[in-house]
């Protein structure tokens, strides 16, 4: 199956170690090499990168690992192809806009019965079953909502369409328009928060360490969530399928 980050945090904030880490998996380390895709999100904007080549070779990828883009939620996702061909069109994650913001959406997973999702005026690009739950996902915001909700609004409500989901398949999803960053686990997701004092980690998939204090002030606070720890020195926390964690500014608040 593909592969899941993100990070959200109090202050604006690179995710360059955590990336590193990752894209080893995207045909090194790993069989996920049917493309990647990085959504950050800056104040109202969003800047987007992605590729169909894998993760661990692609030029685009090896330049975001020195390029300190920060932002305070960040959405990453790496490939491995069960539904639809390998393309840019069918590259996690995906963007709709709805009440004005830029919604992002990365799953992992397969549904084989996806089809029971009846969408309304969202349609996907591609050919994933991950784009058309996308879709069906926002057409049900949009359909229940008559504004723009708050997070403590829109969360409830996306656990449950995501549980039904989960009944029909494997779903573990990333979902943030910004403001929270909501993460649902289906069979397979873990996260850990750092906060001061900062100390050294080192990755799983690289030999690369970084000592945190030196890169941190003393409120920092950053989470982040992947499928697999990306460490191998610190203590992930691991979800039980069918439940949610939500993050705001860096700390879980749900």
């Amino acid at each position: 199956m593909c592969e899941l980050l993100a990070m959200s945090a109090n202050v604006p904030t690179d995710i360059c170690f955590s990336f590193t880490g990752l894209l080893q998996r995207g045909g090194a380390t790993g069989p996920h090499k049917d493309g990647w895709g990085l959504v950050f999100y800056e104040a109202n904007g969003v800047r987007e990168f992605k590729d169909h080549l894998p993760s661990s070779e692609s030029l685009i990828a090896r330049f975001l690992q020195t390029y300190p883009i920060k932002s305070n939620t960040v959405v990453s996702h790496i490939r491995q192809a069960n539904v639809g061909e390998v393309s840019l069109a069918n590259t996690h994650p995906f963007q709709r806009e709805l009440w004005g913001k830029s919604w992002t959406f990365a799953h992992n997973g397969q549904l084989k019965e996806f089809s029971q999702f009846e969408l309304t005026r969202f349609r996907p690009v591609g050919s994933t079953d991950s784009e058309h739950l996308f879709c069906w996902l926002m057409g049900q915001l949009d359909e229940h909502f008559s504004c723009c909700p708050s997070w403590q609004e829109w969360v409830p409500f996306v656990h449950q369409c995501c549980l039904k989901i989960h009944e029909a398949g494997i779903a573990n999803i990333i979902l943030s328009n910004g403001d929270a960053l909501f993460t649902f686990c289906s069979t397979k997701l873990s996260w850990i928060t750092r906060r001061a004092p900062f100390g050294e980690a080192k990755l799983a998939d690289t030999d690369v360490t970084i000592d945190f204090s030196n890169e941190t002030s003393e409120n920092d606070v950053v989470s982040v969530v992947a499928t697999e720890p990306l460490t191998v020195d610190e203590t992930w926390t691991k979800l039980e399928p069918g439940s949610c964690c939500v993050f705001v500014e860096g700390e879980l608040v749900g």
